[in-house]
């Protein structure tokens, strides 16, 4: 029997901003602010999963461009002219074959592209739910390791 492979979560950065109440409305007052906001989130998901995870922005500049986190998260930014849309395209294309990838998005169009290339999808109300769940997981081995 294979080895199962390593689960890598794609996540469309803006539609789970502009989903969540919360990061819009920070959003309209400060958009770095309402980015890092989510970068946090899905870095604690990361770390309390094992899951790794990429975010997409789409961003403005000559190049696709590609920061991580110390320890964290990939953060892609699309270059002038793309979409995260056609970004996490690509990414999936690319590596379905060697990762289960799932990959989370409002967009129905970007769904139905995605589950062709072999990804699964998730909507921004299950990406909260799972952010939320892996928060209190991580919160509950803390408290056991506490008792210790």
């Amino acid at each position: 029997m294979p080895a199962p492979r390593p689960r890598v979560l794609f996540v469309d950065g803006h539609s789970m901003i502009f989903q969540w109440p919360a990061l819009r409305a920070l959003h309209a007052k400060n958009g770095p602010a309402a980015r890092e906001q989510l970068i946090r989130a899905l870095t604690r998901y990361q770390d309390a999963t094992g899951t790794h995870v990429a975010v997409v922005f789409d961003g403005k500049g000559q190049r696709n461009n590609e920061a991580s986190e110390p320890a964290g998260i990939q953060i892609f930014y699309s270059r002038d002219g793309m979409t995260a849309d056609s970004v996490i395209e690509r990414l999936v294309a690319t590596y379905a074959g060697k990762y289960d990838i799932v990959v989370a998005t409002d967009d129905n169009l970007e769904r139905t592209t995605v589950e062709s290339f072999g990804a699964t999808w998730m909507s921004s109300e299950i990406l909260a739910l799972e952010l939320r769940t892996a928060d209190a997981d991580l919160a509950d081995q803390i408290e056991r390791l506490r008792r210790k």
